[in-house]
């Protein structure tokens, strides 16, 4: 069944009063609401659906908007459900008339609503913050001709994985679900297990290594016990093997890998498509993530620097062999053709498409410059302010969606919130100048 879409109606209430009588109409969320096109979201989102028997879905305004301000102000889903209750903006924002005193949604359809929209559709919010900018005149259409493609790291809500601390929460996990199933297992290693990982951190700290391997051939010998156990105790029984066939994979996987081997490893039990990515940052040699491309305008508009394009990548691949899919990404998202694309010395020996071969242009370029384009690649840094804002404000720094589909989710409002933040400053700033001109006096008629 498709949602029931909120319109303005301007009908009255005896008891209660509108939200367009309380609240400041001059305010910059209801200037950035009446300059949202809701109706092409709702045509976006609204594919989702199909007609027949049901209860109706949220409307997509308000499940829209709650996106929105989510990543626009760095909220969790908690404190995001807290504050729309209590700021009268953020309810006008999601369309509603009358101010609410209770959540007319449950928190979980935050997270339901943004797994069944999905990336290729959450992409229409990022599509509509360019729109606003455009029709507010805080972008020119020809600003996003020459681009600014880098990549970087959204990292994981994982701790720092170790050896020891995956072998012995993987035993932990094992013994759960065992006793949870009712699975009788001789022995849990319960005492033991965490005596021998207190015992390796210390040993690993005071860099005693013999000592330290020594309890982490431990730690794999508990966990390999516990794994040939529950096999025997399940052997016949498909119920309980199907119960346990992920769990002990993935147990099976930390106990075999070893260090420096090639292929994926696991990292995480919760999130097992955690990648180990090296940047090369003398503080943070490592992050445990996903690599995500991030695009922005080479020229900084009138509202800022606003992000065009944003993708998780899986598999950590090299920076050059990501075009070939990012350049007609960016192409149908702005609807616009790219003259000219500025990238750092990770894009060398890249894969773009056979027509902007000679478009491409890579940090201490020598060959093909003119002054002008000497003079743009001189921006290529821009976009590293951008990622800075897009991690520390806006939640790409620690991503708390789960699985691939999370990553993909994140990276994409992430980016769409940077550029509502930035749609708010340039209202509120528009606002400001047609005050000024309003009560600046009136000049002196010359002679």
């Amino acid at each position: 069944m498709r949602p029931r879409e909120r319109r303005e109606t301007g009908e009255q209430d005896l008891f209660r009063a509108r939200l367009d009588q309380i609240i400041d109409m001059k305010h910059s969320l209801v200037k950035l609401a009446h300059a949202t096109d809701w109706r092409f979201l709702e045509g976006k989102f609204g594919a989702v659906y199909q007609e027949g028997a049901g209860r109706p879905p949220l409307p997509t305004r308000l499940m829209a908007g709650l996106a929105i301000l989510k990543h626009t102000f760095n909220l969790s889903d908690e404190v995001l459900c807290e504050l729309w209750l209590e700021n009268p903006y953020y309810q006008y924002f999601c369309g509603e008339e009358f101010f609410q005193h209770e959540l007319p949604f449950e928190r979980s359809s935050i997270s339901v609503w943004r797994k069944r929209m999905g990336e290729e559709r959450l992409q229409a919010l990022l599509q509509e913050s360019l729109a606003v900018a455009t029709r507010t005149g805080a972008m020119k259409p020809a600003d996003l001709s020459r681009v600014i493609v880098d990549t970087t790291v959204q990292p994981k809500n994982i701790t720092f994985p170790t050896d020891a601390k995956l072998l012995n929460r993987a035993r932990d996990k094992l013994v759960a679900l065992a006793k949870r199933l009712k699975v009788p297992l001789r022995q849990s290693y319960t005492r033991v297990g965490k005596i021998e990982l207190i015992k390796h951190q210390r040993y690993a700290h005071a860099r005693q290594f013999n000592r330290a391997n020594r309890a982490l051939r431990k730690l794999k010998t508990y966990l390999g016990r516990v794994i040939r156990d529950i096999t025997r105790k399940i052997a016949d029984d498909d119920w309980l093997q199907s119960k346990f066939a992920w769990l002990l994979n993935l147990a099976r996987r930390v106990r075999e890998q070893e260090r420096g081997q090639r292929g994926p490893k696991v990292y995480s039990l919760h999130a097992p498509e955690v990648e180990c990515i090296g940047k090369g940052k003398p503080h943070k040699p490592y992050e445990f993530g996903v690599k995500v491309s991030v695009a922005t305008t080479l020229k900084r508009c009138k509202g800022g620097q606003f992000a065009i394009h944003a993708q998780a990548l899986p598999g950590n691949p090299y920076d050059g062999h990501t075009l070939a899919q990012i350049i007609p990404a960016i192409e149908q998202l702005v609807g616009n053709e790219i003259e000219r694309l500025h990238v750092d010395l990770g894009y060398r020996g890249h894969n773009a498409p056979p027509d902007y071969k000679f478009k491409v242009y890579t940090s201490k370029q020598k060959r093909r410059l003119t002054p002008q384009i000497e003079r743009e690649m001189r921006r290529r840094s821009a976009i590293e302010p951008v990622i800075g804002h897009l991690k520390n404000e806006h939640r790409m720094d620690r991503n708390y969606l789960h699985h691939r589909c999370g990553d993909a989710n994140n990276a994409i409002l992430a980016a769409a919130g940077y550029n509502f933040r930035l749609l708010i400053k340039w209202l509120r700033i528009l606002l400001c100048l047609v005050l000024v001109a309003i009560l600046a006096p009136p000049k002196p008629a010359t002679a």
